[in-house]
C-alpha cells in the first residue's frame, strides 16, 4: 500500500502547511514529531504511555536493530511493530549517521561501508541494497536511503563528495526497494538531502533526489553543531526545491524553537533525542524556557514543572517531588520528566496546527 500525502492547508506565507500522511499503520496529521526509539524502545516509556502523551508515530534505527537484537529475532517475532507492541506508524533511519559516528575501524568504498560493531567488535559490511533488506525485515512503514552525513564544519570538497555518494547510494537503494515492493512490501522509501550549510549544494542535492521521484524526502546533515542561522538558511534552500505535494522530514531537530521555525519553512516531520535525553539529565521544557529540576529553588516548590501543562506529570506531581526522585536516584524521575517533555513537544506542535487551522 505504501504511503500517501496531501497538504490540507498552508499558512499566510504559503510555506508552512498542515497535511495528512496515510501509512499502512494509520493516518497521521502533520506536522508531527516522532519520539526516538532507536533500539525498539523510547527510553523509560511504554507504548501505551507514549500514546497517552500524544505520540502518533515513532522512529527507530536500522543500525542499532541490525546489531541488536538482530534480524533473526526480528524476523521470528514478526517485525518491529509486534516485537515492541506499537501499532502505529514507524519510520526507520537507515543508520548511516550511526555507522559514521559510532562504529570502529570504518572503511568506506563506492559500494558500501565496512565497520566493526561497538558491541562485540564483529565485522560488518552494509551496502545500500543490504540496508533496504534490513529495513524490510524490520517492517517499518517508511524506510530511509543510506546516506553520508558530513560533519560540521566540513569544507566544500568534503560535502560535495558526500553529496555524490549520497545520490549514488540513493539510486541503489531505490532499485532494491522497487524489487521488494514488487515482491509485496508495503514499505515506502524516502531519499535524504545532504549538502551541509552550502545553499547551492543543498539545491543540488534536492534536485538530484527529486529527479529520482521518491514519495518523501528527508533533510539530513543539519543540527550537527552549526549555528542556528546557518541551519535555517540551509533548510530554506532545501525546502524551496522539494515538491509541495510530498512530505518533508527534518532529521534530528527537536528543540521547541527549532521545530516552530522549521514548520514555518515547510517541514512536516521531525525526530530528535533531545526531549528524552535532557529529561534524563534533569531538564524540562517549559513555556518560560528550560527548567533544571536540580536547582535549589525547586526543593520545596509545590508547583508543577510547567504551569498550565496538561501532562500526566504536571497534573499529579510537584517540582519538589520530581527533584526528590531525581536526587535519590529513582527511575520514576526520568519517566516523569520524559513524559512531560514529550507532551510539551507534541502539544507545542498541536498549538501551531490550531493556529494554522484558525487562520484565514
Amino acid at each position: 500500500m505504501g504511503i500517501s500525502f496531501e497538504v490540507t492547508k498552508t499558512n499566510a506565507t504559503g510555506r508552512g502547511r498542515l497535511g495528512r500522511l496515510t501509512t499502512p499503520h494509520g493516518v497521521i496529521e502533520t506536522p508531527v514529531f516522532m519520539p526516538v526509539g532507536s533500539k525498539a524502545a523510547v527510553r523509560t516509556m511504554t507504548p501505551e504511555e507514549l500514546k497517552s502523551a500524544g505520540a502518533t508515530m515513532i522512529l527507530s534505527n536500522t543500525y542499532h536493530l541490525y546489531l541488536q537484537p538482530g534480524l533473526e529475532t526480528l524476523r521470528a517475532m514478526g517485525g518491529l511493530h509486534r516485537f515492541m507492541n506499537w501499532d502505529g506508524p514507524i519510520l526507520t533511519d537507515s543508520g548511516g549517521y550511526q555507522i559514521f559516528s559510532l562504529s570502529h575501524r570504518l572503511k568506506m568504498d563506492a559500494d558500501g561501508v565496512r565497520f566493526k560493531s561497538p558491541i562485540d567488535g564483529s565485522d560488518h559490511y552494509l551496502t545500500p541494497a543490504g540496508v533496504m533488506d534490513i529495513q524490510d525485515t524490520i517492517g517499518s512503514d517508511i524506510a530511509m536511503t543510506l546516506d553520508e552525513c558530513p560533519p560540521y564544519p566540513a569544507d566544500r570538497a568534503h560535502v560535495q563528495a558526500a553529496n555524490d555518494r549520497t545520490h549514488a547510494w540513493a539510486a541503489l537503494c531505490q532499485a532494491r526497494h522497487r524489487e521488494l515492493v514488487a515482491a509485496g512490501s508495503p514499505q515506502s522509501l524516502f531519499g535524504i538531502v545532504q549538502g551541509g550549510v552550502y545553499p547551492d549544494l543543498r539545491e543540488q542535492s534536492a534536485k538530484a533526489l527529486v529527479d529520482m521521484d521518491f514519495p518523501g524526502y528527508g533533510i539530513g546533515g543539519l543540527s550537527v553543531g552549526e549555528p542556528r542561522d546557518l541551519m535555517l538558511e540551509a533548510l530554506a534552500a532545501t525546502t524551496e526545491h522539494l515538491p509541495k505535494d510530498k512530505p518533508r522530514y527534518l532529521m534530528g531537530v527537536g528543540d521547541p524553537e527549532g521545530i516552530v521555525r522549521a514548520i514555518e519553512l515547510g517541514v512536516d516531520m521531525f525526530d530528535c533525542v533531545m526531549p528524552t535525553r535532557i529529561a534524563r539529565n534533569g531538564t524540562a521544557f517549559t513555556q518560560d524556557g528550560r527548567l533544571n529540576i536540580l536547582n535549589a529553588k525547586n526543593t520545596r516548590d509545590p508547583a508543577p514543572l510547567d504551569e498550565g501543562c496538561g501532562c500526566y506529570t504536571c497534573q499529579n506531581y510537584s517540582r519538589a517531588y520530581v527533584k526528590h526522585l531525581y536526587k535519590t536516584g529513582e527511575t520514576l524521575a526520568l519517566r516523569l520528566l520524559t513524559w512531560h517533555n514529550l507532551y510539551f513537544v507534541f502539544h507545542l506542535i498541536e498549538r501551531v496546527k490550531n493556529e494554522m487551522r484558525s487562520s484565514a
